[in-house]
């Protein structure tokens, strides 16, 4: 499936289940909710002592799976590696996370303190290929 294609299921689906790799090897499974940046990674927030940011320090690859707000009916899953991006780099793009996924916020101010008190950071992924081209 071309990347570009995938991209567009994901801006139009928010909803998406991240794999990443325990210390073991074996996937650690998390719902996430996320945007598509201008630049074509996806994103997603989350806090700095998750396990999914940890699991990604480690290991990088990852796998992101969008499903519709119905869950059955289409889905498209990108593999691509990740980086972590913390505060204060990553405020701009938790301000454009919140925007696409929630719209306009109503206290920008406070937004932005609560995510220096939550010490959230951007998972950005770099997709590197996508899928699946039939259904079945």
């Amino acid at each position: 499936m071309d990347i570009d294609l995938a991209l567009e299921h994901f801006r139009q689906n928010h909803r998406a289940v991240l794999a990443t790799r325990r210390r073991d090897g074996r996937p650690q499974l998390s719902p996430v909710v996320h945007a598509v940046g201008n630049d074509g990674r996806i994103l997603i927030s989350t806090r700095t002592g998750a396990i999914k940011a940890r699991n990604i320090g480690r290991d990088p690859r990852v796998s992101i799976c969008a499903v519709s707000d119905a869950f059955f009916g289409k889905w498209v899953q990108v593999d691509g590696e990740a980086t972590i991006i913390t505060l204060p780099a990553a405020m701009p793009l938790l301000r454009f996370y919140y925007h696409q996924v929630s719209g306009e916020h109503p206290d920008w101010d406070e937004y932005e303190r609560d995510m220096v008190l939550q010490s959230r950071v951007i998972i950005a992924v770099q997709p590197e290929s996508a899928g699946p081209d039939v259904a079945g």
